[in-house]
């Protein structure tokens, strides 16, 4: 069994230098520590502890050289539940490392001049990703003694690894037992009846890309650190008798009180027989042959509690197994079986829980673990995250082409939270349905390891999927809800097959996740419900809300300090160096916080958009925190450790974000003291039962505080549901002490349920006259003249450079890295104390007022100009490049004082004229004494000329894959 075989010098230099890499590990915390040992269990043995372990580079070990036959004669050891580059095995991270990711350009990134000192070997910053401490794509193997118990003799011994990636074989002896492919489920081996004594069991681990996934899914990219290498969770070995309960599955039946248990019996003695299965005083006959069986049993629950996030009460059954032998040897095992006694199921266009009315407030999730980097397998840490999930208003999580571990499931069955995996693949579906088979194999697995869980509500086959799955996935759907009607099923994550048999007919799935029905075309009081009748092709049936929001916001660099383990911050150090580059770095904490308000702003809108819906059953946002793959999605009110980025609390949050929500229908956010404000006030309401009698109170409050109106709404009983009129509020404006900003605020008595909107009133007429001694021009040379002459000059700029983006009414969509040709505006950093906008009321963000004025313009390069000067109102620029941008900035030149706005101020814009006025007020006053110095050549170079490229903009090679993200087309802005 240990006789030794002579090493070739290939498995020398593989075995001497993993252990050479384990002498030169760090020991200190960036490692991480092995994950907590778990409890010893009856009939249990873990494996827990030291392997013996090697590389295997060259895939050499299960050919000719059969590692598996002998000791490998290594010293080398690591530490299992665990991950190899967490113990300092891998390869350092080069510039050529090639990392596990959908973009071409990503992997020639070190091409890039700008990105040139971040190449050097030792301090290879990545700008793509947040790269792991060490990368290895390749083959493992792990080896020890396991001791089988004289106890043991004659039974049957199963191994069980709880997640590792992506194919295992295991080997016992000199006996290759099988392999294992898959990223959803437990590997789970069959040992057969071992005779007791010490064994060698030896694991070979592969997480190559075995299968063509698409390289962007999150359970096997480099996005979120998923290409690891090593086992988590439980390791162990178990003994049942040689016909044993192979899988057990509750099915609740609500309507009779009951649960059906459908019982799989596996078979290792190759005999037919029979016997009895029970679940306490309740039995059904069973029976099998010489590969196995399989029973039903049908058990009264005639107390039991249904299960929701309302009542999340679980009931726990044993099933037994007995055989007729006389000492029960054969056939004598038990499952411990925990479920929840819950239905769901479609009706119409909703969902219905229990039979009530069901609306999913959902985050995605990618799988990041940056400090472990491997999914969490334990619950405390699940509950902290769903937890923190629901005090943000959520009550699910859509796992983006991932499944988590059993840890989460029961940590969602405990807290009464909702999920909806998906089956590991992002992918293309081939002609010949091989992918069809994989998932066909992944979905069993989802099934067989997590079906039991009542917070598995709903289980969808692919995020967007490609190639044919129109045809394909309909028949997934079909065999999924045939065999397990326990959840919804849903094919293509925000890329639905349409209906079988044409438009007007039922789709496969049982529910839709949606793409298109989202953004501001149904903010400010409308909704999407005309959108999705055109997507649904006429068809009945209920819809999510796809990937919704993706609203970024600028980091704050403060983050990096808290990468302490398997991710490392490369790509915000190089973000950071940008800001540095640009003068942005010292006013981070200030860009970030005004970046992270307009975030909020945005996310807002798209929340009560989709509760307006009557059509939409659910919400899924990418995401409550940060996603750290593809150039940094910085779209999360929380950042990748699930943490407050400090903007925005979850008590604001869930004004918008819960079970119950008042919503007001008015399009308008700016006004005049001419106007009306009319608004339409409704509910949507999923709380726990239906309120007998509400009354709603609303108010508008003005400067100060100062109510400006107020009253209450006829109390009426509220149902479970959404689009339930509450009645119709008319304010005049009139009595508004313009200009000014307001807020509507609506909240149902005697509940915690409120919300509110801003808005801004400026007065119906806005004297805009110029002072004698402000010239007012867009022509350079008429304004360079009155500078000279120690005159005062508003420039409005009206040509922009290609160094000028253009401004946008919401932020940028991912980052300019996904988005080379998109826009950058990431909301804007107001001197809001500044007296230039005392008649234009404004906090520190951008807001809806500031949407009206500047939406069709650009904002003003100032890279070439003095550092210290500062705007007054800057635009702030994507994180990838890090541009210092103006739109109302003031400085001396010569002896002349300048102002300079890149918005139209007599543009036709509700707020305009404030605005100018504003201006124009502080310009005619002592107080406007601009404190920067800048010279006229200077300031001629800024407006009228391409200032010299920054680093974000050098030329970069040519190559159809690579794409420049900071490179824009060189377009000098013509001479005046």
């Amino acid at each position: 069994m240990h006789k030794s075989v002579r090493l070739s010098r290939r498995k020398f230099l593989a075995l001497t230098g993993a252990a050479a890499a384990q002498a030169a590990a760090p020991t200190h915390s960036v490692f991480g520590a092995p994950t907590a040992p778990v409890a010893p269990r009856a009939g249990v043995q873990s494996l827990a502890g030291e392997w013996r372990f090697a590389l295997d580079r060259y895939d050499m070990g299960a050919g000719d050289e059969v590692w598996y036959k002998a000791d490998l004669g290594t010293t080398t050891h690591i530490s299992l539940p665990g991950i190899l580059q967490t113990q300092g095995y891998g390869d350092d991270i080069e510039a050529t490392t090639q990392f596990v990711a959908a973009l071409p350009r990503d992997m020639r990134w070190y091409l890039l001049p700008q990105y040139a000192p971040y190449t050097k070997p030792g301090h290879v910053e990545v700008p793509y990703l947040s790269q792991p401490i060490k990368h290895y794509l390749g083959v493992a193997w792990y080896q020890r003694e396991i001791a089988i118990p004289t106890a043991w003799k004659g039974k049957r011994v199963a191994l069980f690894l709880e997640r590792t990636r992506w194919k295992t074989t295991a080997y016992l002896d000199d006996r290759e037992i099988g392999s294992c492919t898959s990223l959803v489920a437990p590997h789970e081996y069959d040992l057969g009846i071992v005779a007791p004594g010490t064994h060698r069991l030896t694991l070979r681990i592969d997480n190559r890309m075995i299968l063509p996934y698409r390289p962007d899914g999150h359970s096997v990219s480099d996005a979120e650190g998923c290409t690891w290498n090593g086992i988590v969770g439980r390791i162990e070995m178990s003994v049942t008798s040689p016909v044993w309960i192979d899988d057990a599955q509750v099915f609740p039946n609500l309507a009779t009180k009951s649960a059906q248990v459908r019982v799989k019996i596996g078979n290792a003695t190759g005999n037919a027989g029979s016997g009895t299965i029970s679940v306490g005083a309740t039995n059904a006959p069973a029976n099998w042959d010489a590969k196995g069986g399989t029973a039903t049993l049908d058990v009264p629950m005639p107390n039991a509690t249904p299960w929701s996030e309302f009542t999340p009460v679980l009931q726990h059954i044993t099933v037994k197994l007995n055989g007729p032998d006389a000492d029960g040897l054969d056939a004598n095992d038990r499952r411990d079986v925990t479920f929840g006694m819950r239905e769901i199921k479609a009706d119409g266009r909703t969902i219905r829980l229990n039979g009530e009315l069901f609306y999913f407030r959902a985050t995605h999730d990618g799988g990041g673990f940056p400090h472990r980097g491997y999914q969490a397998t334990d619950v405390p840490t699940w509950k902290k995250i769903i937890t923190t999930c629901k005090a943000w208003g959520l009550n699910g999580i859509r796992f983006h082409s991932w499944c988590p571990p059993d840890a989460a499931f029961v940590a969602g069955d405990e807290l009464g939270f909702y999920f909806q995996p998906e089956c590991g693949m992002w992918n293309s579906f081939d002609a010949e349905q091989k992918m069809l088979n994989t998932l066909r194999d992944e979905s069993a697995r989802i099934i067989r390891a997590y079906g039991n869980h009542p917070s598995l509500v709903m289980l969808n086959a692919s995020n967007e999927p490609a190639g044919h799955y129109q045809e394909q996935l309909p028949i997934w759907d079909k065999e999924m809800r045939e065999a397990d009607p326990r959840r919804l099923y849903s094919d293509g994550t925000g890329r639905p097959s349409p209906p079988p048999k044409g438009p007007g007919t039922p789709y496969a799935a049982d529910f839709l996740v949606t793409p298109g029905a989202r953004g501001p075309r149904a903010w400010f009081g409308a909704d999407y419900d005309g959108m999705l009748s055109t997507m649904t092709r006429g068809s009945i049936v209920p819809c999510i809300g796809h990937e919704v929001g993706q609203w970024c916001a600028y980091p704050d660099f403060s983050v990096i300090d808290k990468f302490s383990g398997y991710m490392v911050p490369g790509n915000y150090r190089i973000m950071r160096d940008a800001a540095a580059e640009h003068g942005t770095l010292a006013k981070n904490k200030q860009i970030a916080h005004a970046s992270g308000r307009f975030q909020v702003a945005c996310y807002k809108e798209e929340f009560e958009a989709n509760l307006r819906t009557a059509s939409y059953s659910g919400i899924e946002i990418l995401d409550l925190h940060d996603y750290l793959g593809q150039g940094g999605a910085l779209i999360g009110l929380l950042d990748a450790f699930w943490e407050s980025k400090g903007y925005v609390g979850p008590e604001e949050f869930r004004q918008f974000c819960n079970e119950t929500v008042p919503l007001a229908r008015f399009k308008e956010r700016v006004f005049t003291t001419a106007d009306t404000l009319k608004a339409d006030i409704e509910l949507a309401h999923y709380g726990a039962n239906p309120f007998g009698s509400v009354t709603p109170k609303w108010r508008v409050v003005g400067a100060g505080g100062a109510v400006v109106a107020g009253g209450s709404l006829p109390s009426k009983p509220a149902p479970r549901g959404k689009n339930i009129p509450l009645g119709s509020i008319s304010v005049d404006l009139a009595k508004v002490h313009a200009p000014a900003k307001c807020r509507l605020v609506v909240e149902l008595a005697g509940t915690r349920f409120h919300n509110g909107w801003d808005f801004w009133v400026y007065p119906a007429k806005v004297d805009t006259m110029v002072p004698a001694d402000v010239l007012i021009t867009s022509a350079w040379p008429e304004a360079e003249a009155k500078l000279a002459a120690g005159g005062k000059v508003l420039f409005v700029a009206k040509e922009f450079g290609a160094d000028d983006p253009k401004m946008t009414t919401v932020p940028i969509f991912w980052n300019h890295l996904m988005n080379p040709n998109g826009t950058t505006f990431l909301g804007l950093l107001n001197d809001a104390a500044h007296p230039a906008l005392k008649g234009f009321p404004t906090d520190a963000n951008c807001d809806w007022q500031w949407i009206d004025v500047m939406a069709t313009t650009h904002s003003l390069s100032m890279t070439g100009l003095p550092r210290e000067l500062e705007p007054i109102v800057q635009s702030i620029d994507d994180w990838n490049r890090g541009w210092k941008l103006g739109l109302l900035y003031e400085c001396a030149v010569g002896r002349g004082k300048l102002m300079v706005s890149a918005i139209d101020l007599d543009a036709a814009h509700i707020g305009t004229p404030s605005l100018k006025k504003s201006v124009l007020d502080y310009m005619a006053s002592a107080a406007f004494q601009p404190a920067v110095q800048v010279g006229a050549e200077q300031m001629r170079g800024s407006l009228t000329v391409k200032p010299a490229a920054g680093p974000a903009s050098k030329p970069a090679p040519t190559s159809p894959d690579l794409v420049d993200p900071g490179q824009i087309r060189q377009r000098q802005r013509p001479q005046t």
